[in-house]
């Protein structure tokens, strides 16, 4: 009970600090490079802290892994995207691309959630899934930061609010959840 008072007031307070840089365009102020190193120092951060905060690990490890992927409903943000490149703040190999993408995701997490699935099956769908989904995310981030280096301005939209809250939030959590889920699948595998 005290590790999730923990987690979820540390995780608010977070979202809050994402909501206020946003709210005040702090990431506006900053060069591209900076914006990356945020999104790849908050999941270093993230990944670190479960690695070695044990009451953490715990906590995280005892959550059943489809509260994980449903995380990932997140990624229905997609259609957002495709409709932000409609209007032209976007661009197509950004957004169309990673808007198919996380939608095709969040899609299958709602399978990969409520399908009636035996447990074995259930744990290769988790696996496929997330094979799939952090292979998006990465692909979403590396054209990111390809575009910013091309174009700094083409992402314009990613450094005010809603959408300033993937690199100082969002994508953070995404990324670690995966690299967690993994590390589940594994353990799981090897006590198989």
């Amino acid at each position: 009970m005290q590790t999730s008072l923990i987690v979820r007031t540390i995780g608010w307070l977070w979202f809050a600090a994402a909501v206020l840089a946003g709210h005040f365009l702090l990431l506006q102020r900053l060069s591209p490079p900076a914006i990356q190193g945020i999104l790849f120092g908050l999941t270093a951060l993230l990944l670190a802290a479960y690695f070695r905060v044990q009451f953490l690990r715990t906590w995280i490890d005892a959550l059943d892994l489809r509260a994980l992927v449903a995380f990932h409903l997140t990624r229905f943000v997609g259609i957002y995207f495709l409709y932000l490149y409609n209007r032209g703040e976007l661009p197509y190999g950004f957004a169309v691309p990673g808007g198919v993408g996380d939608i095709a995701v969040a899609l299958f997490a709602l399978v990969v959630i409520f399908a009636p699935f035996s447990a074995a099956t259930r744990q290769r769908a988790i696996s496929i899934w997330n094979v799939v989904g952090f292979i998006d995310i990465l692909m979403v981030v590396l054209s990111a930061i390809r575009i910013n280096v091309a174009e700094p301005s083409a992402l314009r939209a990613l450094t005010y609010l809603p959408l300033s809250l993937l690199p100082t939030f969002l994508v953070p959590l995404i990324i670690a959840t995966h690299v967690v889920i993994f590390v589940q699948l594994s353990r799981s595998a090897a006590a198989q």
